[in-house]
């Protein structure tokens, strides 16, 4: 949740700001706003998209070397104006923005105001700047010192980056919770929630770890933590391709990254499967796998896209495996007190790697003794830290808040972790393993014959652009991919949609069903075909309309189905990698019709990093 940049050097601030809150804005698009050390700090800030902003700062003449911005997810407050960050102290001395939620900030509101301070927002973060500055001026301390005393009387989650009027050029970071990033460049330093706005200038990246503190000056760096000691400074050199945040040829990233999954999927298992197509070596696990294939029981937290692929996951583990696998919504494993035991194996899963509820998960799980592993598309975020061992997914940055092809290569690597357990356990034969080997291998190419079947799915996306509702029904593997698709739908298109095993419908949804209601059958050739044939036929018997995602060469559900798409035939565990390609192509075509922002869906951000 929001876009931090912030930028110290020789260069003009403003330009490298701007485009660094373009590039954040999938992290939050409420308000916008960048505070300029041009002779004294000069705050800009509206309601709206970094568009607005630079419409309002075009007349402007915006000069400095200082500077910092931020685009907003409203926490505490609505968005307007007014809550818009940056947020300057009562008396000028501090201007912050912030990322994060001040849970005490009620209590610390009512202290400061007992001395006289008055605030201007809603927000919790103009609490935290007047905080600052009351120690500020009250203990006659440095900037730094007064930002460690002040978090020392916070409770919550902060990524947060400091300007202080009486030592303009400085720059200073904190982070507890929300991610915050310092990019090392040539004379000149960079802060930002992730990388993706700084990469163009810099691969040298430092993570910050919870409770330090960086003081950035054109000097140099200082790296402490909240009790002023200081902080070896590890620095990672960030491999990503800048193509990776330009739309290229195509109207939005939601359709770019979903003709990017071919690719995607190839890189996620490059160089992890053998020449010959008969080995998986899953290097980042390695050394631990001896105690994940004695593990008495797998636990998958996740959240949102991420969850639904840990629910594929427990299909293929189960399967293959044998290991008994439980998926859990993170937020809610971390809150009901969950037993477990040191023979357990926790697997996060996050795209982002940042995702506050399942960080939380994996700490707790952590202190009981359990191996923890991640699954994450982003190297040296926060669960690559701070698990055990894992895997990265190596899907590249995926701008669209509604994830696609982080999905599929989330499967994947599930799938050659749980194809590597079967093989370690002993439970399939060199057979069956080599052919599964070879069968996600092929993956890639198959999805690129159901891309080229877009026009087709995009007119069948036509027929159901005014639906108010939407059933998705599969089975097995495909129940999973029943949940995305809807999740998809919901997420760009606001149209509301549920997914079900494919049997439940006749427990409660099917009384839903009439003329106007769209039923998405995942009814692939499998153990199931037969049975979901049967709902099918449920379905149409209430008139309801089938749309049906069918094996190639399928003549039976065509001639039930009211339209019919396609996909290569596959091993049923490889089917929802293919499965899910049509689902979002529909769901991204019915947004556009209906006049959607895809990339930037309405109250939602690509990185939930508060609960």
């Amino acid at each position: 949740m929001c876009g931090i940049v912030g930028y110290i050097g020789s260069r003009t601030a403003y330009p490298i700001i701007i485009k660094g809150l373009q590039r954040l804005e999938y992290r939050g698009y409420d308000s916008a706003g960048i505070a300029i050390n041009d002779n004294e700090i000069k705050v800009y800030k509206c309601k709206g998209k970094v568009r607005d902003l630079e419409l309002l700062t075009k007349q402007k003449p915006i000069g400095g070397t200082v500077g910092m911005g931020h685009t907003r997810w409203a926490t505490h407050g609505a968005p307007n104006d007014c809550n818009a960050h940056p947020h300057r102290s009562m008396h000028g001395k501090f201007v912050i923005i912030h990322n994060g939620i001040i849970e005490n900030y009620d209590h610390l509101k009512k202290q400061l105001a007992k001395k006289g301070y008055t605030f201007e927002s809603e927000t919790d973060t103009e609490v935290l700047a007047n905080l600052i500055e009351n120690f500020y001026l009250d203990k006659k301390v440095d900037a730094e010192t007064a930002v460690k005393l002040a978090l020392t009387k916070v409770i919550g989650a902060y990524g947060l980056v400091v300007m202080c009027a009486d030592e303009p050029d400085k720059l200073i970071g904190c982070r507890k919770g929300s991610p915050l990033v310092l990019g090392i460049g040539e004379g000149e330093y960079f802060l930002a929630s992730d990388s993706t706005p700084i990469i163009e200038y810099t691969d040298k990246m430092v993570y910050l770890n919870d409770e330090e503190v960086v003081v950035v000056t054109r000097e140099g760096i200082k790296l402490t933590n909240l009790k002023d000691e200081i902080q070896k400074l590890v620095v990672t050199q960030v491999d990503a391709n800048i193509d990776n945040i330009d739309k290229g040829q195509f109207e939005h990233f939601m359709l770019k990254e979903i003709h990017e999954q071919p690719t995607s999927i190839y890189d996620t298992f490059r160089g992890r499967i053998s020449l010959d197509k008969r080995h998986i070596h899953l290097g980042g696990i390695a050394d631990v796998m001896p105690r994940l294939a004695q593990a008495k029981r797998i636990i998958i937290v996740a959240c949102g896209t991420s969850y639904h692929a840990g629910l594929v996951g427990e299909y293929l583990f189960e399967e293959f495996a044998r290991i008994s696998v439980e998926v859990e919504y993170a937020s809610e494993f971390r809150y009901r007190n969950p037993i477990i035991t040191p023979d357990d194996v926790i697997i996060a899963i996050s795209q982002s790697g940042e995702t506050a509820d399942t960080l939380a998960a994996i700490r707790m799980a952590k202190q009981q003794g359990a191996l923890i592993l991640g699954i994450c598309n982003v190297a040296g975020s926060s669960i690559p830290r701070e698990t055990h061992a894992g895997i990265y997914t190596h899907a590249g940055i995926e701008i669209g808040v509604a994830s696609t092809k982080a999905f599929t290569a989330q499967v994947v690597a599930l799938t050659m972790m749980a194809f590597s357990l079967a093989k370690k356990r002993n439970m399939i034969s060199d057979e069956r393993y080599a052919a599964l080997i070879n069968g996600l291998v092929d993956v890639p190419s198959k999805i690129e014959e159901i891309l080229l079947n877009e026009k087709a799915i995009k007119a069948i996306a036509t027929e159901y652009k005014n639906a108010t509702n939407a059933i998705y029904l599969g089975r097995g593997y495909l129940y999973p991919v029943a949940l995305e698709g809807a999740l998809k739908l919901k997420e760009i298109s606001y149209i509301h949609a549920e997914g079900y095993p494919a049997a439940e419908m006749k427990h409660g949804p099917i009384a839903l069903i009439d003329q106007n209601m769209p039923v998405f059958v995942l009814a692939t050739k499998d153990k199931y075909y037969e049975k979901v044939v049967n709902n099918i036929q449920e379905v149409k018997a209430r008139n309801g309309k089938v749309i049906a995602i069918v094996s190639e060469g399928d003549d039976t559900i065509a001639h039930m189905a009211d339209q019919v798409i396609e996909v290569p035939d596959c091993d049923e565990a490889l089917m929802p990698l293919l499965a899910v390609v049509p689902l979002q192509i529909i769901s991204y075509y019915i947004a556009v019709m209906r006049g959607c922002n895809v990339d930037q869906p309405r109250n939602l951000a690509k990185s939930v990093t508060v609960e």
